[in-house]
């Protein structure tokens, strides 16, 4: 399973590169503490049931709060089939813009 850091992330939106960012928090979360302008927020408690919604095409960088539930939706998204990266240190560990 692939990882990279939240520094990692911030260089390659800097970079301008195409990244989709999935934000695993609940909403309450997001609307507290903001998310990675861009990012997609699907909390992990109905990623099942959204599965549908997602695209099997694209890469996934997967942020939660510290990385406990990215890392569970890392798990079950590969034996999905996905193709994903979990944000290391999730939301606490970063320092670049929130929406």
């Amino acid at each position: 399973m692939k990882k990279m850091t939240t520094t990692e992330v911030m260089e390659k939106l800097d970079n301008n590169e195409d990244l989709t960012l999935l934000d695993v928090r609940e909403i309450g979360e997001v609307e507290s503490d903001g998310k990675i302008p861009g990012a997609i927020n699907v909390p992990l408690s109905v990623l099942e049931s959204k599965l549908q919604e997602l695209d099997k095409d694209k890469e996934y960088h997967i942020i939660c709060h510290a990385g406990g539930r990215s890392a569970r939706a890392q798990e079950f998204l590969e034996s999905q089939g996905f193709k994903t990266i979990d944000i290391l240190g999730g939301m606490s560990a970063w320092e670049g813009k929130r929406e």
